[in-house]
């Protein structure tokens, strides 16, 4: 039992050490957001404001901004508790508490404290319920663009202020889990698109719109620049009425200044994501895009 004191101690000692590494994001803390997240405390039930939060999106980490979780993991349970039955990837790390009976839940990045885990209580058909603060989390909203080579597109979005994660994928076709040489080659009909995760605090739907713009050129109709090809049209792949009209209203104001706008206006479809080589493709090999650039037109 001693051993196991001294190993939770090491463990809640090293998430301190993590959260250090976040010094202004934690002097920016009100005295409720450090008693949860710092020291560990817990919220009042019922008056977290995610508890009742329906909108589609991502769960991140309040201090480092990590995708915890995603919005369709999120459940009524009834407890006062925002609940989510899984976690994104490896995003949040479990620790037992010093007594032995409950195991916490820590951002697996930066150690911030989110809650705790309790597992056999049946409220999903996964049997899990992460309980988790609101006071610990921000809630990011999703965004989908296509604009020629995703590379392009995700080297330019990822650089606006509010965006937390652009990722490269596929779009819009007929066929399951799409591969490169598949929506290359086999005519499936997909869309290169990205995917973009942001905090509408800090950049709004319609900024972002706005830039994705800018960075490609909205009128050519048979690709983007040297990139020809139907998987390298414009698109907006819209996820509601309030999307849908933002991105018509911006196209008329286009218009009205003699641009001929070939992007088309689509619903939201599956995203699939692209194979890992595509990701931060440019950040990677230290170069700039070639197709795409950035041209002020609002």
């Amino acid at each position: 039992m001693k051993w196991l004191i001294f190993f939770i101690l090491i463990a809640i000692n090293m998430n301190a050490i993590e959260l250090e590494k976040y010094k202004k994001e934690l002097n920016s803390l009100s005295s409720d957001e450090y008693r949860v997240i710092v020291s560990k405390g817990t919220e009042m039930p019922f008056s977290g404001t995610l508890l009742e939060n329906k909108e589609d999106g991502v769960y991140v980490c309040k201090i480092c901004k990590t995708p915890l979780f995603n919005s369709n993991a999120k459940f009524n349970s009834g407890t006062g508790w925002p609940s989510f039955d899984d976690s994104i990837n490896e995003s949040v790390k479990e620790i037992m508490d010093a007594d032995g009976r409950r195991v916490e839940i820590v951002c697996a990045n930066c150690g911030a404290h989110l809650g705790h885990v309790f597992r056999g209580e049946g409220f999903t058909k996964k049997s899990t319920r992460h309980c988790v603060n609101s006071i610990s989390l921000d809630f990011a909203k999703k965004a989908y663009f296509a604009g020629g080579c995703f590379w392009g597109v995700e080297y330019y979005l990822q650089q606006a202020k509010g965006v937390l994660e652009v990722t490269s994928g596929y779009m819009g076709g007929s066929l399951k889990n799409p591969t490169y040489q598949d929506v290359v080659y086999k005519n499936t009909g997909h869309y290169e698109a990205v995917e973009v995760l942001y905090d509408s605090s800090k950049i709004s739907y319609e900024e972002l719109a706005k830039l994705f713009f800018e960075i490609h050129d909205p009128t050519q109709s048979d690709g983007q620049g040297p990139d020809i090809g139907s998987q390298y049209l414009s698109a907006v792949f819209t996820s509601n009425e309030d999307e849908r009209k933002t991105i018509n209203s911006l196209i008329d104001t286009l218009k009205s200044k003699g641009y001929k706008v070939a992007t088309k206006v689509l619903d939201k479809a599956e995203f699939y994501k692209a194979e890992d080589y595509h990701q931060d493709y440019y950040d990677k090999k230290g170069t700039k895009p070639y197709c795409h650039s950035y041209t002020k037109r609002f």
